[in-house]
């Protein structure tokens, strides 16, 4: 089992960069899938971004790909969320989810099994 813990939210203005961090305890964080997912409110949780166990294949949606890129350091157990050119349809609570088994391409939600708290991203105009 993993305990996922999300930092680095925050209020930023339109056109600014937030980092999210994702710190991971237990074992075997390099045998995770990992994703960020996000939630605004009065709407389903979406995808954001996944990352193969290596660290070497990275997906996005449209929505944020060229300005959100998704990174892990397996030796410190965390996974990163740089967002650039943040936008106010970006505000949302942000999550890290970790899938024990399947592809860098599930983008559903219901595929991961584990979760951390979610940290909130609010975009001011």
């Amino acid at each position: 089992q993993v305990q996922l813990v999300e930092s680095g939210g925050g209020l930023v203005q339109a056109g600014g960069s937030l980092r999210l961090s994702c710190a991971a305890s237990g074992r075997a964080f390099s045998t995770y899938f990992m994703g960020w997912f996000r939630q605004a409110p009065g709407k389903e949780r979406e995808f954001v971004a996944t990352i193969s166990r290596s660290g070497a294949i990275t997906y996005y949606p449209d929505s944020v790909k060229g300005r959100f890129t998704i990174s892990r350091d397996n030796a410190k157990n965390t996974v990163y969320l740089q967002m650039n050119s943040l936008k106010p349809e970006d505000t949302a609570v942000y999550y890290c989810a970790a899938a024990v088994s399947g592809s860098v391409y599930y983008t559903s939600s219901y595929r991961y099994d584990y979760w951390g708290q979610g940290t909130q991203v609010t975009v001011s105009s």
